[in-house]
């Protein structure tokens, strides 16, 4: 009785056990969950990672949480945007293979330029003849009656009836008899049928059959080609008057156009390759022999010459043809090309993508640059690339598009860091801050004209302003300082062209917005004042778009506007001396 009594409390005893059992296990197999093991992990997590918004690239945190645009979750950065720099955007291998994005490295060689050239075969003009009679008359015939129709020298062109020649033909015979008793009147006879460019023959054969020519012919002084027909059969000429052009075309003229943009390429002695529509599959070679020195005032253009030898007659005057001249614009000096498939556009800007390699990663980031001459396909690059810089040539479209929707600085959102990249501070000496300075103070001549609304001072103000900044000598500044000068100095004179050609104060004013940026950027730059200067801004100018301007005084006196709006604007930012 009492062993059956005890049954119950064996198995609760057991069952405890078997769960201090389980327990003990458990924390033996089971890994750290501690708080300072969970913090620790937290930690490592958010130091190892960055967080963005897949909607908003541009919001980068160093812990998870939510997007402060939109309210998404965040997303951890991939590993390779997260090395880069932030400006960088980041492109597989795949992906620049599926984009067919192809790049090259950037180097100096001579610049040439591809000039193409239209023209036309002319007829040399030294080799055409105008074909006049010496006698005055009326044709009775024309033996040559159609333009082309080949002539040679002597041959019979026409037969003239000219009662003058008959007289003196008539004159001619009188005196032959009585040549004996007067000589010198059959010699003064002969004469005068021999400037008419009658022939000692022909007059012989006149005295030996005793009677006149009453038609007498026409022979040609050259052999060609009649090229125009000047004269019709009845028609009554004076001594003179031409009948026929005749043009030998042995020789020929191909007369390509030259237009003022390509003017300054061409050379006497240049070399040309050219080809004639009409002979398709071959091409010839010359060279420009003569250069018209007057532009033609209707098509504004120019004509180069090269001369062609025509033995074979295959080429003939009015056929086109189309030449290319290879002119190196500067032999002497190796300048950066690039080709037009790498640039970018966006208005007055040129942007290209550089590439960047980094841990066996491809790395893309925007850069401006200014170019030079155009040279066909390519361009000279004057600033913003280096030697062995490595530049996207094709696909920058598809990096610029990948580059927008990751939200990195592109074409058309450049980053604050790269649209003030020009603003850099760059030390000057004292006297290259004094010529400088000459320039700033045409400009606040300048600045003050407009407050005063004084146009004819204003403009007046430009010449003197356009001599301070030729007579700024670039060779004197330090390598830094003469290249960031040359270039506002380029900037600086193309809006002073537009300035002055302005016709009243409102065209004037709306120039002098784009004048006053590339002037406040230079001053930022070189810093040569001796006071403080203003930045000074009014939101109405430039069609509410807001335009700023320089000022010695911190009170308001805005050019945009003058006596209108005197007051109008704010002070934006200070330059120190």
């Amino acid at each position: 009785m009492e062993r059956l009594k005890n049954i119950p409390n064996n198995k609760f005893f057991i069952g405890f056990v078997i769960l201090l059992l389980g327990f003990f296990l458990g924390f033996l197999l089971s890994p750290s969950s501690s708080p300072e093991a969970s913090a620790h992990k937290h930690i490592k997590s958010s130091e190892n990672h960055s967080w963005t918004c897949s909607m908003h690239p541009s919001v980068r945190q160093n812990e998870p949480g939510d997007c402060p645009i939109c309210g998404m979750d965040l997303i951890p950065v991939s590993e390779d945007e997260g090395e880069m720099d932030s400006d960088k955007f980041v492109m597989s291998d795949n992906a620049l293979k599926l984009a067919n994005v192809q790049t090259m490295q950037v180097g100096r060689s001579g610049a040439s330029k591809e000039i193409r050239l239209s023209g036309k075969v002319e007829v040399d003009e030294r080799n055409t003849y105008t074909q006049s009679t010496h006698i005055p008359g009326r044709i009775e015939q024309l033996r040559v009656n159609f333009t082309g129709e080949k002539v040679n020298r002597g041959q019979v062109l026409a037969s003239i009836y000219s009662p003058a020649l008959v007289t003196a033909q008539e004159e001619l015979l009188q005196a032959a008899a009585i040549k004996e008793s007067q000589p010198e009147l059959f010699e003064a006879a002969k004469q005068k049928l021999r400037n008419w460019k009658i022939s000692d023959g022909q007059i012989e054969n006149i005295l030996n059959n005793n009677a006149a020519i009453e038609r007498f012919p026409i022979t040609a002084d050259v052999g060609g080609v009649v090229t125009e027909l000047m004269a019709e059969q009845g028609d009554y000429l004076e001594r003179g008057m031409p009948i026929y052009e005749i043009a030998n075309l042995d020789k020929l003229w191909v007369l390509f156009d030259l237009y003022e943009s390509t003017m300054g390429a061409v050379k006497e002695g240049s070399k040309v390759k050219y080809s004639i529509k009409s002979i398709p599959g071959q091409t010839f070679e010359g060279e420009v022999d003569f250069i018209d020195p007057l532009l033609n005032n209707n098509t504004r253009v120019a004509t180069a010459r090269v001369e062609i030898d025509n033995q074979d007659r295959r080429i003939k005057p009015g056929m086109f043809a189309t030449g290319i001249i290879e002119s190196n614009l500067d032999a002497q000096n190796k300048e950066i090309v690039i080709p037009k498939s790498a640039i970018l556009w966006t208005g007055k800007r040129s942007l290209v993508y550089i590439k960047e390699t980094m841990n066996e990663r491809s790395g893309f980031s925007i850069r401006e640059v200014v170019l030079g001459n155009s040279l066909g396909d390519s361009y000279i690059v004057e600033e913003g690339l280096n030697e062995a810089d490595e530049i996207v040539v094709n696909g920058a479209f598809t990096v610029d598009a990948a580059v927008q929707l990751a939200g990195k600085p592109s074409m058309m959102s450049p980053s604050e860091t790269f649209e003030n990249s020009k603003e850099a501070e760059i030390e000057v000496s004292e006297d290259e801050k004094q010529a400088l300075n000459n320039v700033f103070d045409k400009y606040f001549e300048l600045k003050d004209a407009l407050v005063e609304d004084d146009f004819k001072n204003a403009s007046g103000t430009l010449e003197a302003l356009e001599n301070s900044l030729a007579t700024i000598d670039n060779s004197k500044f330090e390598n830094s300082a003469a290249d960031a000068f040359k270039n506002y100095k380029r900037e600086l004179q193309m809006h002073l062209s537009d300035l002055k050609a302005s016709e009243d104060i409102s065209a004037f004013r709306d120039g002098f917005d784009e004048f006053s940026a590339v002037i406040i950027r230079m001053a930022k730059s070189f810093k040569p004042f001796d006071e403080r200067v203003y930045i000074q801004h009014c939101p109405m100018a430039n069609n509410d778009k807001g335009a700023n301007w320089l000022s010695f005084s911190e009170e308001i006196r805005n050019p945009y506007y003058g006596s209108a709006m005197l007051n109008c604007g704010e002070v934006t930012d200070t330059i120190k001396e």
